[in-house]
């Protein structure tokens, strides 16, 4: 089993990496930039559609509203940035917006903003895939032939990605990235300079189609709600901007300027490539129709259902380099691989957030837990599946899923930002020095500007998007929340129960008045034999053998050599008509138990400890069955006693050859940080809270975890 599961493991995702290495996987900012801001860095291929796609629904006479919603999307995207660039210097331990609103605002404030980031993650992941699919698919017919499968397909590339580490999956990430950014500036400039300096006319493949107005003539409150609709679509170019301030821990020394500076960079690349898209759009008549097939005219005929609506960048890029152009195809290649890395935001994100979590203990344990690449590879797989379900359900539909979009964003921006607020009230009560009250005042303004802003655009996104699809992304946050708050609950009273008390009551300091041991026999074997004189080790107060009478000859002959033998432990043979073996032995005990409640049942199982993976299915299934009945009878004890076959040993050897130690059922356990000693308050910067060091515990016999159960 260690063989068959360890080899590919390692060919997919590479060698193990010891916890004292967690400092190499330190981001400088040059990888930090396209590992954290690939997603608004992203967005800006696709929310400049989403912005011309909702005014189409007024006629083309709309379209000159495009520039001022524009200008309103960089506003609140530098108020963001600002609003983040005070969040990193002040909690950069990697809690983010979880830690702020935790601290500040109360634990439901806190959960509320996990909830949202949470369902944000899952759907970046989606609605990046999808997209770029969509962009692909303009290119390649197979792709939108089989959208969903091309889609879950790139998850799971992305996700084997991820699991290789976060410093090794943003250096394959850095590349396109970067070339996206570059082809959109060239782009840019070139479509300027064509335009401004040359005065050449450049008309994009849908300048010369008419689009059908679905609401002609829009006035007052109805064309505000419009606007306001195209406005919260836009916003999309903000999503992700808070994976930053998530992961700090992550970035090298000096973490807080170092994050900072990302920031500032991430937010001046977005903002000016998402305006010069749209204003390139406006200059090369770009046309976009929410219903094209029926809304868009050619030559005063509709297009039809066969119709591929290209994206705003692609038509943009089609008119500017010329379709065909090598440095066309360079851009949509670059913008469909970046929208596909762009879910790489969500995957440092989600399992960063998953951890704090789990921490807390609001999520699984094993959300904690770093793998052997020192990511938090169980976070990345429910990631991984969750967007992948939603997939699934939309058949990767970004016009669909992006109405889910941006709503727990929003949440957690604004809850962020009024924390931050309390923060900087809080910490001026305080302060004395002059200089240090001046500049807490001026954050302070700072982030209260950014949490009216995000709030007020909250609102909006509520308003004009709830009936859109909005209402599942709320519900999904719902779901979340009720979860968190059900573990919580688990572990809290669990943790309860199980405490030690400061003086123990009597009940609690009584020790039993007899240990009962019983060892359960098959046949007279060497691991029988190996259990017998275990369990006289332990000198019990009575000790007999316990065997089940399923075939009148085995039994027979199991006595007749127990009696040639010698063996001086009472043989004891309960009769099972129905050829059961567990519920007579459950019976036995729990008879015993009732009979003498202040005495302990002790049972030894021998067991066989096996190293090929077939082998497990061959033995030890009836231990495993007991085992797991007996668990839940009170005084009752269960010890296994394993036999090593040779297989086992073998396994071992094989181990031992390949260097690595690494049989199924390995756990890891610990915080780890950059250095590899005792990890901080929260844990190890690679993602703020730290995680399970990459030592190992349990029960380590080669390929089996003990022998797995059963022998009986």
């Amino acid at each position: 089993m260690s063989k068959l599961t360890d080899v590919p493991k390692r060919i997919l995702i590479g060698r193990a990496l010891r916890s004292d290495r967690l400092g190499e996987t330190l981001l400088p900012k040059r990888i930090a930039l396209p590992v954290f801001a690939s997603d608004p860095l992203s967005s800006v291929a696709y929310a400049p559609g989403e912005v011309l796609l909702v005014l189409s629904i007024a006629g083309v006479s709309a379209y000159h509203f495009s520039p001022w919603i524009a200008l309103a999307v960089v506003v609140l995207m530098f108020t963001v940035v600002a609003s983040y660039r005070q969040n990193v210097h002040a909690y950069p331990s990697g809690g983010g917006d979880y830690e702020v609103a935790t601290t500040n605002l109360g634990p439901k404030a806190g959960l509320t903003v996990a909830s949202a980031l949470l369902v944000d993650y899952v759907l970046t992941v989606a609605v990046s895939i999808s997209s770029g699919i969509e962009n692909l698919g303009s290119a390649v017919p197979f792709v939108v032939e089989h959208k969903v499968l091309c889609a879950i397909g790139v998850i799971v590339l992305l996700t084997l990605m991820n699991l290789r580490g976060v410093r090794e999956s943003g250096k394959l990430f850095a590349i396109p990235t970067y070339v996206f950014v570059g082809g959109v500036f060239l782009m840019i400039v070139w479509g300027a300079f064509r335009g401004l300096v040359l005065g050449e006319t450049m008309n994009s493949p849908t300048a010369g189609y008419q689009i059908k107005p679905e609401h002609p003539g829009l006035a007052g409150f109805a064309l505000v709600f419009l606007l306001l609709r195209a406005f919260s679509s836009g916003c999309a170019a903000l999503t992700g901007v808070e994976a930053i301030s998530n992961g700090v821990p992550a970035f090298r020394r000096p973490k807080s300027r170092n994050a900072a500076t990302t920031l500032a960079l991430m937010g001046l690349l977005a903002v000016t490539m998402f305006c010069g898209i749209i204003g390139l759009a406006m200059a090369t008549g770009v046309k976009m129709a929410e219903n094209p097939a029926t809304d868009l005219f050619r030559h005063g005929v509709p297009v039809g259902s066969g119709y591929v609506q290209n994206p705003v960048i692609s038509q943009v890029a089609a008119a500017v380099f010329g379709s065909g152009t090598f440095f066309f195809v360079l851009l949509a290649a670059a913008t469909a691989l970046v929208l596909f890395l762009a879910a790489n935001t969500a995957y440092n994100g989600f399992p960063l957030l998953g951890s704090i979590l789990a921490q807390d203990r609001y999520l699984p344990r094993q959300l904690h837990t770093r793998g052997d690449r020192l990511a938090f590879s169980n976070g990345i797989v429910l990631l991984a599946g969750a967007a992948a379900l939603l997939v699934g359900v939309y058949g990767a539909d970004s016009t669909r899923l992006i109405q889910l979009y941006i709503v727990g964003v929003f949440v957690s921006f604004t809850l962020s930002q009024t924390g931050m607020v309390r923060h900087w009230n809080r910490h001026l009560r305080t302060e004395r020095n002059t200089a240090k009250r001046r500049h807490m005042m001026r954050s302070r303004a700072i982030n209260a500007f950014g949490a009216f802003f995000t709030g007020l655009v909250l609102i909006v996104v509520l308003a004009t998007k709830f009936t859109h699809g909005a209402w599942v992304a709320l519900l999904g946050m719902v779901i979340f929340y009720g979860t968190m708050t059900a573990i919580r609950r688990h572990y809290d009273r669990v943790a309860e129960e199980i405490s030690a008390p400061e003086e123990a009551t009597a009940t609690e300091t009584v020790r039993p008045s007899r240990v009962q041991s019983i060892v359960l026999v098959s046949k007279l074997h060497k691991p029988t034999l190996r259990a017998l004189g275990y369990a006289r080790l332990m000198r019990s107060d009575t000790l007999e053998a316990l065997s089940i009478n399923v075939d009148p000859a085995e039994t027979k002959a199991l006595k007749d050599e127990w009696e040639r033998r010698g063996i001086n432990v009472p043989l004891k043979i309960l009769d099972s008509p129905y050829r059961e073996i567990t519920r007579p032995v459950v019976e036995y005990v729990r008879g015993l138990r009732g009979a003498n409640p202040r005495d302990v049942i002790s049972v030894y199982i021998p067991e066989y400890v096996v190293g090929r993976w077939y082998e497990h299915l061959l033995h030890n299934q009836s231990a495993l069955r007991l085992k797991g009945r007996l668990l839940f009878t009170p005084g009752v004890m269960v010890t296994s006693v394993p036999y090593q076959l040779e297989s086992s040993e073998l396994a071992k050897q094989r181990a031992k050859r390949r260097g690595v130690y690494n049989a199924p059922g390995a756990v890891r356990r610990g915080p780890v940080n950059e250095r590899g000693g005792p990890a901080n308050e929260r844990g190890g910067p690679a993602n703020g809270r730290g995680g399970p060091a990459n030592g190992r515990g349990g029960r380590r016999p080669d390929g089996a975890d003990g022998g797995a159960p059963g022998g009986t």
